[in-house]
């Protein structure tokens, strides 16, 4: 048998990541895990911004930005080149980016299910689970041709179970129509099982293919909201912001290197209920 010793089983020190959604509160908090640990990473989105900005600050030379929408083909094809040249082929895909309707959102987007616009239904289908596909075509078919790498797919406790339509009771008792919308949860369910088919498909290429579930995330949510979540999960709180870089390292590092087609919860004990 081949023993990593424990330094190099956890290493990422020689990946070349590729991250949706680098802007957002968890695809920085991603990218500066690894960035961390001396991986190279692309990070993809509409635009730099918010955490992001820092990152090309603080890791000059490990970090790169490509402006892409992750639901346009073109704009990743251009991306996967530039990566090429500037960091070689990639060994790892993150993909983070998403969409939701915010609670702030027009109140068609959180009314009942029976009014649900299809238009919101396309375009967060289109973001959470056209672009996981078109990002997985584009640089997973480049990991795969190159016959090695990782592939982490960002699920959600609302792929997996219903959304509790409980949390907004308080809401509905000052008066507010407001429902969780369909969208979301029916993209990320669908992200599950795309996960599946790519690591079968891809099994024999060396290209491993998770999914990572995740629950809530504290971002300043109103107090009323928090109360109600946080009396739901049985851990008693929120996830912060970086307690899921180290799901993500694993996923991506030789310390999962038997792991594919797998789902790993990481939900404070939400879906154990």
């Amino acid at each position: 048998m081949n023993y990593l010793p424990t330094e190099s089983l956890f290493s990422v020190s020689d990946e070349i990541v590729v991250i949706t959604g680098v802007s957002g509160q968890l695809g920085s908090q991603y990218a500066r895990a690894f960035l961390q640990r001396g991986a190279r990473v692309a990070g993809l989105d509409v635009r730099l911004s918010g955490d992001g900005e820092a990152l090309s600050t603080d890791f000059p030379d490990h970090f790169f930005f490509c402006a892409v929408d992750v639901t346009v083909r073109t704009t990743l094809e251009t991306a996967l080149v530039e990566i090429r040249a500037r960091f070689g082929a990639p060994t790892v895909l993150v993909n983070n980016a998403a969409i939701d309707s915010p609670p702030s959102a027009p109140l068609d987007e959180n009314g009942p299910f029976e009014d649900y616009p299809e238009s919101s239904w396309d375009k967060v289908i289109d973001v959470n689970l056209k672009g996981v596909y078109l990002c997985c075509q584009i640089f997973g078919g480049a990991l795969a041709s190159e016959g090695r790498g990782s592939i982490i797919n960002i699920a959600s406790i609302y792929g997996v179970v219903s959304p509790d339509q409980s949390l907004y009771d308080y809401r509905r008792q000052r008066g507010e129509v407001f429902f969780k919308p369909v969208a979301y949860a029916a993209s990320k369910s669908g992200v599950l099982n795309l996960t599946r088919y790519l690591a079968v498909y891809w099994a024999k290429r060396n290209v491993r293919v998770n999914s990572l579930t995740i629950a809530g995330v504290f971002n300043g949510q109103e107090q009323a909201f928090l109360d109600a979540y946080c009396g739901r999960i049985p851990i008693g709180r929120m996830a912060n912001p970086d307690e899921y870089n180290g799901s993500v390292l694993f996923l991506a590092s030789p310390a999962s290197r038997y792991m594919t087609g797998a789902n790993l919860v990481i939900d404070g004990g939400w879906t154990a209920i």
